[in-house]
């Protein structure tokens, strides 16, 4: 029977017979994804100066990280890195989404970070990206006295974890 899902991580809804593996928007896990009614999705939170800064510095990361996906997807020539990169600039827009409701900001700044033509050197610039991502996210999470922002930041490192393992592949 369809549903209606929402992921806890970024308050998206999802049609289906299930639950996905990932939330098509964020990436979170399934374990994230709930049936509407019973999800708590929650971006009101109070947030100390150190969530506040380490939530403004993650919002600058994805909307880096997606201008430089959103660029990738146009410039290279190989379909695979065509789709590959607009699926993970979808999900860094969909994180800065996240950030946008917890900082409580009416809009997103675009980003303007460039890219190459080139698949491998693109894929080189994606795995430095995400370990930087992952690192700051771990820290942050670390810092953080706030369970949700903490949730939020423990996350994303699960999903840049993977987005990660995506270019090691596509680089061995």
């Amino acid at each position: 029977m369809v549903k209606l899902w929402r992921c806890e991580i970024c308050g998206d809804p999802y049609i289906g017979d299930e639950a996905p593996a990932n939330c098509p928007f964020c990436g979170a896990k399934q374990k994230f994804i709930k049936e509407f009614k019973e999800a708590k999705a929650e971006f009101d939170v109070e947030l100390n100066e150190k969530d506040k800064a380490n939530a403004e510095h993650a919002l600058e990361v994805e909307i880096s990280n997606a201008a430089f996906y959103f660029c990738a997807a146009e410039k290279v020539s190989e379909e695979e890195g065509k789709k590959l990169f607009k699926a993970l600039g979808k999900v860094e827009a969909e994180h800065a989404d996240v950030w946008k409701k917890i900082l409580k900001l009416d809009s997103i700044p675009k980003g303007n970070d460039s890219c190459s033509t080139d698949y491998k050197e693109d894929l080189e610039d994606s795995h430095a990206r995400e370990e930087r991502a992952i690192n700051f996210y771990k820290q942050a999470a670390a810092e953080s006295e706030n369970q949700r922002v903490k949730e939020i930041f423990e996350v994303f490192v699960e999903v840049e974890t993977d987005h990660l393992k995506l270019s090691e592949e596509r680089l061995k």
